[in-house]
């Protein structure tokens, strides 16, 4: 296989590491996202990872809980920042050299995120994982990864997900959703479309940054959308 991008984003959720559990971390789960992005990496791809906190809390479901909106989102950055340390254990498990950048100063556990460092660390083909979001409440971290993105001079946001696509509406919950193979940004953002929020399509927008949303559970997916493969569906210009 060739690579069609030389630098990409993957953003995972942290629901998908919970596999079945739902919640927490599956060690088998996260392995498996380890080597499929170390076969990315041999195709001599450049690697960053956004990754989500969902699977230990999610601050959005806390504030409507009753708890306070920053805080509960501050939890949220933390929460990603955990997953991301063991993302990393898991990479450098299979062989990899990773570093994990957070937007949160916790200098004992990652290095505080800068830009130029970033992508010096890509450029030396290590994996870089962006934890903490983008260290502010109320933005979620598909803006961080859309953010992050356009930072480091991706070519593509990957997004990982729990479907096989975008759909018109749920398919869990709607037997008439229709899945789309390609979408414009103004598409998206006009059906409302949740697949990602409206802040972070925007800004892909306004990069010229295209998203590929796919189901992460298949294995080899991460790989074939790397490769150039139609998989999912691609939104773009």
């Amino acid at each position: 296989m060739k690579p069609a991008y030389q630098r990409l984003l993957l953003k995972l959720s942290g629901e998908g590491l919970a596999g079945e559990d739902g919640a927490g971390i599956q060690p088998g789960v996260i392995a498996g996202v380890a080597e499929q992005i170390r076969d990315v990496h041999a195709l001599g791809v450049q690697v960053s990872v956004v990754i989500g906190g969902g699977n230990i809390i999610r601050g959005m479901t806390a504030a409507s809980q009753g708890m306070d909106r920053a805080n509960a989102d501050y939890m949220g950055m933390l929460g990603s920042v955990i997953n991301a340390m063991a993302l990393q254990d898991a990479l450098e498990k299979v062989g990899l050299e990773t570093r994990v950048l957070t937007a949160l100063e916790i200098r004992q556990v990652a290095e505080t995120y800068i830009r130029r460092r970033a992508i010096r660390h890509m450029e030396k083909g290590r994996i870089v994982i962006f934890g903490g979001g983008t260290g502010n409440p109320y933005f979620t971290t598909d803006t961080a990864a859309a953010l992050r993105a356009a930072e480091v001079e991706a070519q593509v946001i990957l997004k990982a997900t729990q479907v096989d696509g975008v759909y018109s509406g749920d398919p869990n919950k709607d037997p008439q959703a229709v899945r789309y193979e390609r979408l414009s940004f103004d598409e998206a953002m006009r059906q409302n479309l949740k697949f990602m929020d409206q802040a972070a399509i925007a800004l892909c927008r306004e990069n010229g940054l295209p998203i590929v949303v796919f189901d992460m559970r298949v294995t080899g997916n991460i790989l074939k959308v790397a490769s150039g493969e139609r998989v999912g569906t691609i939104v773009s210009e």
